[in-house]
């Protein structure tokens, strides 16, 4: 067996922030334009806000880093069955759990106290009742566009996610994000829950792995998968999906978006982002996006890797008729989005064509009234909500090969 690494929570953080802290400031303002423009107000980092970004850079999630190292003491093997029960039964007193295993499942299986039930059901009946559009426009804007910032992808690079297909991480995604927005999936030890734990636990586990590896330049780079980054992902499920329908034509309520920003900022607690990189007001969420793009490295090779992986995605889809076809008209429908939501140089960061926007142009009066009229006419949202859910479960489980076991995929 490896010797142990020594644990993460006890590493002494260095002083300087990672070389990819702003490291071009030209470009990444450049890509955070159309985001400012949203903004009211004063939205530029103070001096200890940016500082505090980059000493972000080297923290990870004390309380999984120590699981995934007593993980790597025991064996995946012996360690994986008393992982498995204590995320679906909870810990007790005397029930033989390891410390570290138990001081995490202690953590989250006691709700916070901030935490508003009513409200995160509000929030996960939203995001149901956003259907398949919705689900597009948090692959195109959250996933796709994200891949501009080629320090994130990293990680991916060095565990080889490259090369094992985006279709894959697609679907893995998706599985995790239907979970999370399920009714009662974040209840403790619910399906959302569990999911979110099993990709809190993977996380550390690329941690661990990735830091000790001789490729990975921790000056550049910082820890893999640390807080500023883990941020990052959780404001492209909240912020930027909020973002995305609103420019598409979805009506978007304050009351909506009050909602979704308190299931994510749970849902971002239970991933191990640290509370100070969290919120639950839409505004303060985008200063916190705009903060955390302009940090971001500038795009790179990586990015335009998966940038066409991504692209051709469509086109490996299980459609039950017209394959050859569809997944054509679903690539060019995609890129035709992602143009919408990036510049012409972000298409350029990414590997794309440059195309018109000519979905969202056709699709924006429709999705308008289509998403704005249910408000007006008596009926309840739930209702509507479950009906358009079990469309996004179709559309998973029959395009995205959902009906294969399943595994949650450690990043967005």
């Amino acid at each position: 067996m490896m010797s142990s690494p020594q644990s993460l929570s006890a590493s002494p953080l260095p002083v300087q922030p990672p070389s990819r802290h702003g490291a071009d400031l030209a470009v990444s303002r450049r890509m955070a334009a159309r985001l400012k423009m949203t903004i009211s107000g004063p939205c530029e980092p103070s001096e200890a806000e940016w500082a505090a970004m980059g000493a972000a850079l080297w923290r990870g999630d004390p309380l999984a880093d120590d699981v995934a190292r007593w993980l790597h003491e025991v064996g995946m093997n012996e360690g994986r069955g008393q992982l498995q029960r204590a995320m679906a039964q909870g810990v007790s007193e005397g029930d033989g759990t390891p410390p570290a295993l138990r001081r995490l499942i202690e953590q989250v299986q006691t709700v916070p106290d901030w935490v508003d039930p009513v409200l995160m059901a509000q929030g996960a009946r939203f995001l149901q009742s956003t259907g398949l559009h919705g689900m597009r426009v948090l692959r195109d804007a959250g996933l796709m566009a994200g891949y501009q910032a080629s320090a994130i992808n990293q990680t991916l690079v060095q565990t080889g996610a490259l090369s094992r297909g985006a279709q894959k991480r697609v679907s893995e995604t998706t599985s995790w994000w239907l979970d999370c927005t399920a009714d009662g999936g974040l209840a403790p030890h619910g399906p959302g829950w569990k999911a979110t734990m099993h990709v809190r636990v993977m996380h550390a586990l690329v941690r661990q792995n990735v830091r000790q590896r001789p490729t990975w330049d921790a000056a550049s780079l910082g820890l893999p998968i640390n807080q500023l980054d883990l941020q990052a992902t959780y404001l492209a499920f909240s912020v930027v999906q909020l973002l995305a329908l609103r420019t598409t034509g979805f009506v978007v309520t304050k009351s909506d978006a009050r909602a979704v920003m308190h299931l994510w900022r749970y849902i971002g607690w239970l991933m191990g982002v640290d509370e100070a990189w969290l919120c639950d007001d839409e505004m303060k969420g985008r200063i916190q996006l705009y903060h955390n793009v302009i940090s971001q490295a500038p795009p790179d090779a990586s990015s335009v890797a998966l940038g066409r992986a991504l692209m051709d995605e469509p086109l490996q889809r299980h459609y039950a008729w017209g394959r050859a076809w569809r997944g054509h008209f679903d690539k060019a429908r995609h890129l035709s989005l992602i143009r919408w939501f990036v510049s012409r140089e972000g298409m350029g960061h990414l590997g794309l064509p440059v195309v018109l926007p000519w979905y969202p142009l056709l699709t924006f009066l429709p999705l308008l009234v289509v998403s704005g009229l249910p408000r007006l006419l008596p009926g309840s949202l739930g209702e509507r909500a479950a009906r358009i859910r079990r469309t996004q479960l179709a559309y998973w489980r029959q395009e995205m090969g959902g009906d294969q076991p399943r595994e949650h995929c450690p990043r967005l």
